[in-house]
């Protein structure tokens, strides 16, 4: 009689019993590499490299607060020791006299204090000049807001019209003093340094920006005097 899955040996003599422990000796021989292959595989749950040395950067990482109390006590520990009214009124103080210092220095030009835009001998070169000079630019703010505020006060359409094509001249005449000023900074700019490597356009918007400002309202404070020959 023939059983599924099992082959029948020539002879014939084999019987039942050398059948099943044929099929015992293939599934003991099947077994072992499949244990083999397992064993072979790497352990899980522990991490990558790349994330224990963060770990390990990091440092221990303290369990989330499970209290409110708690979460409040540990931002009081951050925070730091609780400080008196005194002394917080002597902390302020302190703030600000750094502060003020701070600025009154960047107003002086102190290079170090100043905003990355003023920084360097060939800004401060392009601002001498501006403030040496009088710029019809600087006539932009007041000139405008004057005509804006006679616009509010005066609603008539023929001032209205009046009033239109004077801003267009107004702008026009900025625009063209702009651009002569810019013109005569760098042409200056490169003869005073002539490895200078900042680009026209720069320097001639940085002076007409500056120009266009009223002289008691630009940071840094004028260096130089009206009128004053800068070289």
């Amino acid at each position: 009689m023939k059983l599924l899955g099992r082959k029948n040996d020539d002879a014939g003599d084999s019987g039942n019993n050398t059948g099943a422990s044929g099929g015992d000796d293939h599934a003991a021989t099947a077994t072992p590499p499949a244990r083999t292959e397992r064993a072979s595989t790497a352990p899980k749950g522990k991490p990558t490299p790349k994330r224990s040395e963060a770990a390990r950067r990091r440092g221990p990482v303290a369990p989330a607060p499970m209290t409110t109390a708690e979460a409040r006590r540990r931002r009081k520990e951050l925070r730091g020791p609780k400080l008196s009214r005194d002394e917080r009124k002597a902390e302020r103080i302190e703030r600000r006299s750094e502060m003020s210092e701070r600025r009154e220095k960047m107003m002086a030009g102190e290079d170090a204090y100043l905003l990355p835009r003023d920084q360097g001998p060939v800004r401060r070169y392009v601002r001498d000049i501006v403030d040496s000079r009088r710029n019809v630019l600087g006539l932009f703010m007041p000139a405008a807001l004057g005509l804006v505020l006679i616009m509010l006060a005066v609603p008539s359409v023929q001032v209205q019209q009046m009033l239109s094509p004077a801003m267009l001249v107004l702008v026009l005449v900025m625009v063209i003093d702009g651009f002569f000023l810019g013109r005569k900074v760098n042409r200056m700019a490169d003869q005073k340094f002539p490895k200078n490597t900042e680009t026209g356009w720069k320097l001639g918007f940085y002076a007409a920006s500056r120009a266009s400002q009223l002289r008691r309202m630009r940071a840094p404070r004028p260096q130089v005097e009206r009128g004053a020959s800068v070289v």
